[in-house]
């Protein structure tokens, strides 16, 4: 058994797999979550709980998040019982949610005030890749604190790379999310044009697997389409949080602008779905 002693905060469709993934690899991990009917799967995996951000830190060594959005961080952080309120030293904080960069400098000044290191970790891949230990995992922070954990994250992915300093691994998702959020768009597009013009998606979508652009994404998404089937993977509401997230840093190139436009009219009405269901915001012209 690894002797590291790992928190896990967020119990979602990524996190779940992906604590799952530590827990199969032999570490010790005690979870917390608001909604304790999602811990019942890793208890019975092994895990332990704990009543509140506070009390998890006390417990254990590291203590990794996956969250939604930077609310939620600052609630786990600075709630009455959150994280700073224990006044731990030594830990190390992963935060792999996709929040803003400036959140994550903010909490890292005041984690490291206390004696402790808190690196950024986003992950770039579905619920598939996190039920694989198949993630990319980009982070920001100091070098030695990385580390130290390397083992922990490439547990859960099977790629794990220090890209700069704090805020350096929120960055670079927001970068990847904003050209997914494009294919996404582009692959619907293509798919009503074709449509429009007596081609039937799946005559489309098989020429494009065969060819040049063919790549998971497209197989996967394309899938989805042809199945009518729009549960989310990674929602609507998620992708317009993200292209936010990136227009705040600086997004204002022509596809990046056109991508957060035709995202959030989706929202308004498919928001709860998948991100391909973009195709029925783009369908309504057909």
């Amino acid at each position: 058994m690894n002797t590291t002693n790992i928190g896990w905060i967020g119990l979602g469709l990524m996190g779940t797999p992906m604590s799952q993934q530590l827990i199969t690899a032999g570490y010790p991990v005690t979870v917390y979550n608001r909604n304790k009917d999602k811990e019942t799967a890793l208890k019975e995996m092994g895990a332990d709980t704990a009543a509140s951000p506070a009390d998890l830190i006390e417990q254990v060594d590291v203590i990794i998040i996956m969250v939604t959005d930077d609310k939620a961080i600052n609630d786990i952080f600075k709630g009455e019982q959150g994280l700073l309120s224990a006044k731990t030293t030594g830990k190390v904080i992963i935060n792999m949610s996709t929040v803003s960069p400036a959140i994550s400098k903010e909490i890292a000044a005041l984690y490291a005030e206390q004696g402790n290191a808190y690196l950024d970790a986003p992950v770039s891949g579905s619920v598939k890749q996190a039920e694989t230990a198949q993630l990319v995992i980009m982070v920001g922070g100091d070098a030695v604190a990385f580390e130290k954990v390397k083992p922990v994250l490439e547990a859960m992915g099977k790629n794990a790379t220090l890209i700069g300093e704090v805020g350096a691994g929120n960055v670079a998702k927001l970068a990847i999310n904003t050209l997914l959020s494009i294919h996404a768009q582009g692959l619907a597009e293509a798919v009503v044009l074709a449509k429009q013009n007596g081609i039937a998606p799946e005559t489309l979508l098989n020429l494009l697997n065969s060819g040049a652009l063919a790549n998971p994404f497209m197989k996967i998404k394309g899938d989805a389409i042809l199945n009518d089937n729009y549960a989310a993977a990674f929602s609507l509401n998620n992708i317009v949080k993200d292209l936010k997230l990136a227009k705040d840093i600086g997004l204002s190139t022509p596809l990046g602008e056109a991508a957060l436009s035709t995202y959030s009219a989706a929202q308004a009405e498919f928001g709860e779905e998948d991100l391909i269901a973009v195709i029925k915001e783009v369908g309504k012209k057909e």
